[in-house]
């Protein structure tokens, strides 16, 4: 069928057969179809949506638009994990040797910053040496050295995906969740584990900030990757502030030895707790909260971490002291009266940090030692002049510092939020 042809019946709001997504994505691959179709046939999926097997036709097409690795054909226990973003969420860097100490095997390809959100590539980038290209038999060789892998998409994985992906941000289709939905697991499916927990955040700071929308997503993740034959669970979590204490990348790589050392922040400690007993299940492994308490208190998930640190390339003894760095100029942001902290505007933090330095912007590096450390939580009663935060500039900016300031918001009272909301599954 003629891209013409398949973009009337969208337009329409008619139902696409698996063939006509095929040729969409086909399209999308190659040269057969241009930048305006493919616009086209987004907009059109926006908004007259893709239902349950359009989604999983989609989502099957652009995963087998690149390379696949099967690897639990090998790895058969094999599990991943995937967020949907945050501000100061670094589950995936505990989790993974959490895991791997127990005897539970994880393989995640990771990302770098989007929009307000820190990437977990550039946190990994930061420790001096590490290597995170990695293809199918490197890989192979990291799960059977550590039992946990972490790299970076390669090119050849899910191509369609980059340039439908490039398109949907100038074409306001971002917020798709079809779209999203095929956009995540062409990438994470590419691995080929075998379990997939999601956790997807809601609140200010995540990309999906009302919960029934968040939950809306769960179900269509999971749903698809059961569609597709792989066994997959969501959890919904809190993200209507920081997760932990600390955001910007050397301060998160210091938070993850922390938690790892059993030094972690409460909330932070307890989500990679939930998220790991998730995935454990679903793989089959079994691992109780009992066995990864007890992991992290003999030592053995640090030493996980370095373990899969060195074998990736970089430098254990480095991961101490680059946990300390912060930016020299150290502005605290106070409680401006009596009462209960009741808010965070989130995403602002995030994107001030990004503004500060802690994202490329304009052809700038990164600055890795840009970071905010945070203290009250919500629900958390303060009195005027308590220090709520501080945040690490390169240079002292009042003005910036203000609109840093201005994210906290204190009231007479306020209810801390669940951090873990909901758990969305199919079958077990």
């Amino acid at each position: 069928m003629e891209p013409y042809d398949i973009l009337a019946r969208k337009r329409a709001g008619l139902r696409l057969d698996e063939g006509q997504l095929r040729a969409v994505v086909a399209g999308a691959s190659g040269k057969g179809w241009s930048d305006p179709q493919l616009a086209a046939f987004l907009m059109a999926a926006a908004i007259n949506g893709l239902d349950g097997e359009e989604t999983q036709w989609l989502t099957q097409a652009m995963l087998e638009s690149g390379e696949q690795w099967r690897l639990y054909e090998e790895v058969p226990a094999l599990g991943d994990k995937h967020s949907t973003g945050g501000v100061g969420d670094k589950v995936s860097l505990i989790l993974s040797p959490l895991l791997a100490a127990c005897g539970q095997p994880v393989v995640m390809l990771t990302g770098r910053a989007l929009g307000h959100t820190g990437g977990t590539a550039d946190k990994l980038e930061t420790i001096p040496g590490l290597d995170l290209a990695i293809d199918r038999q490197r890989c192979l060789r990291l799960l059977d050295q550590t039992g946990m892998a972490i790299g970076i998409a390669t090119e050849a994985i899910a191509p369609a995906d980059r340039r439908l992906y490039g398109l949907r941000d100038c074409t306001a289709t971002v917020d798709s969740l079809p779209l999203i939905t095929a956009s995540i697991l062409s990438k994470k499916l590419a691995t080929g584990a075998g379990a997939i927990v999601f956790d997807v955040k809601t609140g200010d700071g995540a990309f999906m900030r009302e919960r029934e929308d968040a939950v809306a997503l769960a179900n269509l993740l999971v749903e698809t990757c059961q569609r597709i034959g792989r066994r997959a669970s969501a959890l919904i979590t809190d993200m209507s502030q920081p997760l932990g204490r600390c955001v910007g990348h050397t301060a998160e790589i210091g938070e993850t030895v922390a938690c790892l050392e059993g030094r972690g922040p409460e909330d932070l400690t307890e989500l990679v707790l939930a998220l790991s007993e998730e995935l454990s299940r679903l793989a089959g492994s079994g691992v109780a909260r009992t066995g990864l308490e007890a992991a992290i208190e003999s030592g053995e998930a640090r030493a996980k971490f370095d373990q899969w640190v060195e074998a990736q390339g970089g430098d254990p003894s480095s991961l101490a002291e680059l946990g300390r760095r912060r930016a020299p100029e150290v502005m605290p942001i106070t409680a401006s009266r009596s009462g209960t902290l009741a808010a965070v505007a989130t995403r602002r933090l995030g994107l001030l940090l990004g503004e500060a330095g802690a994202a490329a912007r304009g052809g700038r590096a990164i600055d890795t030692e840009v970071a905010l450390e945070y203290d009250a939580r919500i629900g958390q009663p303060v009195t005027a002049g308590d220090e709520l935060a501080r945040v690490y500039l390169r240079r002292r900016d009042e003005e910036l510092y203000a609109r840093f300031a201005a994210c906290f918001e204190v009231a007479d009272e306020a209810r801390p939020p669940d951090l873990v909301a909901a758990r969305v599954a199919r079958a077990d």
